[in-house]
């Protein structure tokens, strides 16, 4: 049996394993992943993903993918679309079809009349604000609504009556009847159904009232006898009402079990702000690669198995807690460097002439593709007399004696190539350097080097007549505050990074204009590169994914 193989590695575990050796739910274990389909979802979810998925698979279990899709005003078919792919690329795959809390609709009714008939839940005339202030405060109890003693069959009718649509928006709701001194606010007679005569994305015109979230999600969770409930902190304060509404209903006992949000630096996981951020232009779409969500980290290159060795090594906490970007980009770089074959292409070219190499002829080197995995074979690299080269590796005067790149009277190695000496410049009027002039040795190419020329440094380069124009995405944060959400009086646009962005024209290896869309490469002593969804092989197009190495941000 799945007790008898796994042990307990977090808080989540240790009640799972509690559970199986007192035999409950007959060893069964089955846990749940529930978005509403209002956007798309980012790394926080990806954290709550990971431990649904993750946890029901460890002890045999399953795991059901259930739209939220109770508010017809932000919901859409595009977003469930889109969660379903984030999810499966993510890699994992959920019990059965897909299922949404619309599926239950009538259930819910019928659970709804079922609390009304027990004396639990009334029809309330009362406005949002009349019942905001009967709710009090905390050590202050709050007041009864002048509606809340209803005989059972009048509020059978009134709720008859909304369902029917006899009522206009925001004129009734269906409240339960607990307690309006209770000690959690929540429990104080919440609401459980409103009116709203909007078209869902699913049922249409069928329904006019819908439940409210605390009502959908426990009952749902009971109507697919979830058997743990796996959920953020966010919810603690729901429980009680979760629970009270199980033993109210007399229904499956769902056990629901909060973990800590993950947060990362840099990045916002509101949906209300990310699209707050779309409709102000700061960023293209919800797929923009600046973005926290799933889809914007995909474009820009994250490979799925780098975010869930990330949400798995975090840990499950009962904190919140605040992760680095540079721990991300770590498992991002970790991934790559396994997997990405290494391409040349220089991001600041400058042209360099090997001035005693034959024009007009072009030979072919050989070159490594992946040195952590010679199952990836070779390529060849056209070389000529004409290259490019980047600017920041030549210095018309080195600083120090361990400066190994090109300068002056200066001999560095071409990678896969050939040892050259570097003679010297050209610039322009403005001192810019426009050339560099260099010779080679003929007896150097690499692999049959015969030359006896020492050279310590090593650079890549590309060759002129065959290079491609790659357009090229650099990225930095969108923020320039780890946290923007941080300082309430302040709004988080304010941290908006003008500098997120810088786009420029490279030169790349002829192979890298075919590439197509999500690949990734190293681009040597660059960083890691990613095939952007705009890319066309008429104009190649590569986000930078993450660099070389990890870089302090303050």
């Amino acid at each position: 049996m799945a007790s008898e193989v796994k042990e307990a590695e977090n808080f989540i575990e240790e009640i799972i394993v509690e559970d199986l050796a007192r035999g409950k739910h007959g060893g069964r274990i089955h846990t749940r992943f529930p978005p509403e389909p209002n956007g798309y979802l980012h790394i926080g979810h990806a954290k709550a993903i990971v431990i649904n998925f993750e946890t029901a698979k460890k002890f045999g279990g399953t795991t059901n993918l259930r739209m939220d899709d109770t508010n017809p005003s932000t919901e859409e078919t595009q977003f469930v679309d889109n969660i379903e792919h984030d999810i499966r690329w993510l890699g994992y795959d959920w019990e059965g079809s897909t299922r949404y809390a619309s599926d239950y609709f009538e259930e819910l009714y019928q659970l709804a009349l079922r609390l009304i008939d027990k004396g639990l839940a009334y029809v309330d005339d009362s406005s949002a604000a009349e019942i905001e202030a009967q709710k009090g405060d905390i050590g202050v109890p709050g007041t009864n609504s002048p509606y809340r003693n209803r005989s059972a069959q009048e509020n059978r009718k009134l709720f008859e009556g909304m369902k029917n649509g006899e009522f206009a928006d925001g004129s009734r709701v269906l409240r339960a009847r607990i307690d309006m001194a209770h000690p959690n606010l929540l429990l104080r007679d919440p609401v459980l159904y409103r009116i709203k005569h909007e078209a869902h994305h699913r049922t249409g015109d069928t329904w006019c009232i819908y439940p409210l979230y605390d009502f959908a999600h426990g009952q749902s969770d009971s109507i697919e006898e979830i058997t743990h409930s796996l959920c953020s902190l966010e919810f603690r304060h729901h429980r009680d009402l979760y629970n009270w509404l199980i033993e109210a209903l007399e229904i499956f006992p769902s056990r629901q079990i909060e973990f800590a949000r993950m947060n990362v630096d840099y990045f916002i996981t509101s949906k209300r702000k990310l699209k707050l951020l779309i409709e102000e232009g700061v960023v293209t779409g919800w797929d923009d690669p600046r973005m926290s969500t799933l889809a914007g980290l995909r474009r820009k290159g994250y490979p799925a198995e780098a975010i869930r060795n990330f949400c798995m090594d975090t840990g499950v906490t009962r904190r919140d807690n605040q992760q680095t970007l540079d721990l991300l980009e770590f498992k991002v770089r970790e991934v790559m460097n396994r997997d990405a074959d290494r391409y040349m292409a220089v991001i600041d070219p400058v042209k360099l002439v090997i001035t005693n190499y034959p024009k007009g002829r072009t030979e072919q080197l050989d070159t490594e593709n992946n040195p952590e995995d010679e199952s990836h074979g070779t390529r060849q690299l056209p070389f000529s007399h004409e290259l490019y080269v980047e600017r920041d590796d030549y210095r018309k005067e080195p600083q120090n004696r361990k400066y190994y790149r090109l300068a002056p009277d200066k001999d560095v190695r071409l990678k896969s190539a050939y040892i050259i000496h570097c003679d010297g410049h050209e610039e322009d009027a403005n001192g810019n350097v426009t050339q560099i002039n260099c010779t080679y040795y003929p007896d150097s190419r690499s692999g049959e080097d015969t030359s006896g020329v020492k050279a310590k440094g090593t650079l890549h380069w590309v060759n002129a007549p065959t290079a491609v124009d790659l357009e090229v995405r650099m990225y930095e944060p969108l923020f320039t505050d780890p946290t923007p959400m941080d300082y309430p009086e302040r709004d988080f646009m304010e941290f908006i990074n003008p500098n997120s962005l810088h786009v420029i024209t490279a030169k790349g290896e002829p192979a890298l204009a075919g590439a197509g869309v999500g690949e990734s490469f190293q681009f040597l002593r660059q960083g890691y590169f990613t095939v952007d969804t705009d890319s066309t092989p008429e104009r190649p197009v590569y986000n930078l994914t993450v660099g070389l190495k990890s870089s302090f941000r303050g």
